[in-house]
């Protein structure tokens, strides 16, 4: 097996790849780190290659002899470079796979973007037979266009890939910026703008956690996943592509993360206040039954776990924090 990871410098690529290197699971395995801004370190069966996905040849160059394929570079909110990157470089990398002699399989990492995850009323759990829903953004209409492409593909030429679906991905203490009223808030919704200064500065100081409610009045549950269990599913499609041929997964923590839950357990574990905060999202509850079923693949970080491990993370000075991407 020797396999092209683009986006490999990112927290998902870099994950990915010591887990395979690091184990007995594919001792024969050799990786291609696909790489544009940023490198990875050198290391014993990885070769690192430069280049763009959104140039043709650059992709040619980078899927000779390669057997499989993990596709996570993306863009976020750039629509200057989405449709070159996130488009035109999935259908180059599609393209010379269909061509290629060596290739046998091709891993997505999609999003529930796709599904507007909490921009839109699900009544019922998402399943992956759901219709796509972009929320606005090109970010959003970027992760429909991957996975509606792949699905193409696999009619037109019978290719053999699979998509894994994740929400937002979480390790060492991401969790705990998501719920920062300060500038350090990681993604969103930025709390501190949902309130006045004065107040954000005041539950910034205090660590208060937000609980955010929908348009009814009832806490949010959003769906999360941690690093490690998208890295074990990755491993899961590679050592059983029969049932991941052509397939789709929700790759995702068994019950999504409640917000209300998520203030008693830091009130309750480590005294810290909470405060309710009106919004227009609504709760999405994703299905990974599919996933257990066919990839014989179990997420092991659940709620308490996720908020411990963020918490309890002590973060070396060699490690600051960063956000590569806008949005």
């Amino acid at each position: 097996m020797k396999i092209l990871v683009t986006g490999a410098t990112g927290k998902v690529g870099r994950a990915f790849i010591e887990r395979l290197l690091g184990s007995s699971e594919f001792p024969d395995c050799t990786v291609r780190a696909f790489c544009h801004n940023r490198v990875l370190p050198e290391q014993e069966r990885l070769e690192i290659i430069k280049g763009s996905i959104a140039r043709r040849e650059d992709v040619e160059t980078a899927l000779e002899g390669i057997s499989h394929v993990l596709h996570l570079a993306t863009c976020k909110e750039t629509p200057g470079d989405v449709m070159d990157v996130t488009v035109k470089g999935l259908f180059w990398l599609l393209e010379e796979c269909r061509a290629s002699t060596t290739f046998e399989q091709f891993i997505l990492i999609g999003g529930d973007a796709g599904m507007g995850h909490f921009f839109y009323p699900h009544p019922i759990p998402v399943t992956e037979m759901q219709s796509h829903s972009a929320y606005p953004g090109c970010y959003a209409l970027s992760k429909v266009l991957e996975e509606v492409m792949l699905e193409q593909y696999y009619i037109q030429y019978d290719f053999s890939g699979c998509c894994l679906r994740a929400p937002w991905i979480m390790e060492k203490d991401d969790f705990r910026y998501t719920l920062s009223f300060g500038p350090d808030v990681f993604g969103g919704p930025r709390w501190g703008d949902l309130v006045d200064t004065k107040q954000a500065a005041d539950h910034a100081s205090r660590g208060t956690i937000p609980i955010m409610l929908d348009p009814d009045g009832k806490p949010v549950k959003r769906n999360f996943v941690h690093l490690d269990d998208l890295v074990s599913a990755i491993v899961a499609a590679l050592q059983h592509p029969g049932a991941a041929r052509q397939e789709t997964f929700n790759i995702c923590m068994d019950e999504p993360v409640d917000y209300r839950e998520v203030g008693a357990y830091l009130s309750e574990s480590r005294g810290l206040p909470t405060v309710e905060i009106q919004t227009d999202f609504h709760s999405t509850w994703l299905d990974n039954s599919k996933a257990k079923f066919l990839l014989g693949w179990r997420p092991e970080v659940d709620l308490p776990t996720l908020i411990d491990r963020a918490w309890d993370y002590q973060r070396a000075a060699e490690d600051p924090r960063k956000i590569w991407y806008p949005g």
